[in-house]
């Protein structure tokens, strides 16, 4: 997979480093994961790199359309590799999991708006929440709990 990441970098005009093809195969295998968790993942196999780097890295990918930069209200910045759709997520209220939530209707913008004022719409950016299923089975069980411990 580095030959694919090295020609995704270089069909964007930039240089192949060994700290971006960390990033990017790190964002591949770890989707919506946040700039602490890139670091701490390129680390363990190259401990040298710095938060800087990273940082610079993680800029620049999302600046030539290589990684996208999301920020569901009250969470920190996520990064992500899958670019070039218009796919929406959905985010978990309890413990901050993120999953993709394909377009449902054709593609991009995949909505329309009830007015758009003149604008051209070209995208739409939806966040779904909830609660995930690990979370919403440990609610489940906190509630039988107390409701056995009331008995």
């Amino acid at each position: 997979m580095t030959s694919g990441f090295e020609a995704q970098l270089r069909a964007a005009s930039l240089r192949v480093t060994g700290p971006r093809l960390a990033v990017l195969a790190a964002l591949r295998d770890h989707p919506h994961v946040d700039t602490d968790t890139v670091i701490s993942l390129v680390r363990a196999d190259h401990p040298t790199v710095s938060h800087q780097t990273v940082y610079d890295v993680l800029r620049a990918l999302t600046e030539a359309g290589l990684v996208r930069r999301i920020q569901p209200a009250r969470a920190t910045a996520r990064y992500e590799s899958r670019v070039g759709d218009n796919h929406h997520h959905v985010v978990c209220r309890s413990c901050g999991a993120i999953a993709d939530v394909d377009c449902a209707v054709g593609h991009a913008p995949c909505l329309t708006a009830s007015d758009d004022y003149g604008f051209v719409v070209d995208e739409a950016e939806v966040v779904y929440w909830g609660t995930c299923p690990d979370c919403a089975t440990e609610r489940t069980s906190q509630r039988s709990a107390s409701s056995e411990g009331s008995k």
